[in-house]
């Protein structure tokens, strides 16, 4: 499970030195892993295994449904299989780079099951819209959610 928050930086080439902690977890002995766009606009990156099911389940939307088509243009499209180097770390295409709108200080966020990637400034608008929601935070089926 992949879980916490860390300020990390891209080096001069696009690359991104993911911390030892989550390495064989991310990106298994193989050292392979997935990045892909979000609609946030931020990144998401998978061990191969936890996206594969995802990607089926993306495709097999109809290209002719309006919705499913983006969708499949932004998940599918922007996924890349990337393997981590003798360092550690993974290249950042790119067109994921300009996506996301990365700059050099980026946000490797836990979500589970995966990581999202964040820019400096998308994650502090993100923190931002969530600290402005008060109350409302909870979604639905959350409500009685106790810390």
């Amino acid at each position: 499970m992949f879980q916490g928050a860390a300020a990390l930086n891209l080096d001069a080439k696009g690359r991104l030195a993911i911390p030892a902690r989550h390495r064989v977890a991310l990106a298994g002995s193989e050292g392979d892993l997935v990045v892909t766009g979000h609609p946030h606009r931020c990144l998401l990156i998978y061990p191969v295994g936890a996206w594969q099911p995802i990607r089926d389940k993306v495709l097999a939307g109809s290209s002719l449904e309006p919705r499913a088509a983006m969708l499949k243009r932004l998940l599918v499209g922007f996924a890349r299989e990337e393997r981590l180097d003798g360092a550690g770390r993974i290249l950042v295409a790119p067109e994921l780079r300009s996506f996301a709108e990365l700059g050099k200080q980026v946000w490797l966020v836990g979500q589970g099951s995966h990581f999202e990637l964040w820019s400096d400034a998308g994650w502090q608008k993100q923190q931002e819209l969530m600290f402005g929601m008060g109350a409302d935070i909870l979604p639905p089926g959350l409500e009685d959610l106790a810390l």
